[in-house]
């Protein structure tokens, strides 16, 4: 069971990594990804969010929407869910946090609507996993999130340092950036069992 476990983990972080080969939050991930900080930051509200998220979804699933024949709704619940989590998270990095909040501005709530947390969510759902497998899903895919943001934060600090011709300049360099990084992460693909 703890091999399956850590297998999950590591497939959700690395192997399937949400944004680099499943081209998920594509838009908080290069948003967010120009200070190290905010994107540290961002990624911890992830991993906290998609991990609550799974419990709570996989539960509504299991005792709720399958038994009562109403699997239809997940979508609209899983959404409803999402969103009242990440307006737990904005609340309490506006009150605990306020330099945190400021710096992540409009991705903060974007994490509502983010693609990546619902898919993570349908995911577990369509793969038939249970409760802990759900947890240990989001975990690790919020986990990959913010490997993949803290990384890319990285590359971009040192990007700004170079002397870059004119048309790589702002967006193209990092698009140029992110692509790279996603070649990288195809070469995990060999540790799927």
């Amino acid at each position: 069971m703890t091999t399956s476990l850590i297998l999950i983990i590591i497939s959700s972080a690395l192997i399937n990594n949400v944004v680099l080969s499943q081209f998920l939050g594509i838009c908080s991930f290069l948003g967010v990804s120009k200070q190290m900080k905010a994107s540290a930051s961002l990624g911890v509200a992830v991993i906290f969010v998609i991990t609550i998220a799974s419990a709570v979804a996989s539960l509504l699933y299991d005792y709720v929407l399958a038994p009562y024949g109403m699997s239809f709704m997940k979508t609209i619940v899983f959404i409803l869910v999402i969103a009242a989590l990440v307006q737990i998270v904005e609340m309490f990095l506006k009150k605990k946090s306020p330099a945190v909040y400021k710096s992540l501005g409009i991705y903060l709530p974007l994490i509502t609507t983010n693609c990546a947390v619902l898919g993570v969510a349908l995911t577990n759902v369509q793969s038939g996993f249970d409760f802990l497998q759900s947890v240990v899903a989001g975990f690790g895919t919020g986990v990959g999130f913010t490997l993949a943001i803290v990384l890319l934060a990285g590359i971009r600090s040192r990007i700004r340092e170079e002397d870059l011709p004119a048309p790589l300049r702002g967006a193209p360099i990092v698009m140029i950036a992110a692509a790279l990084m996603s070649i990288a992460f195809m070469g995990f693909s060999g540790l799927a069992l």
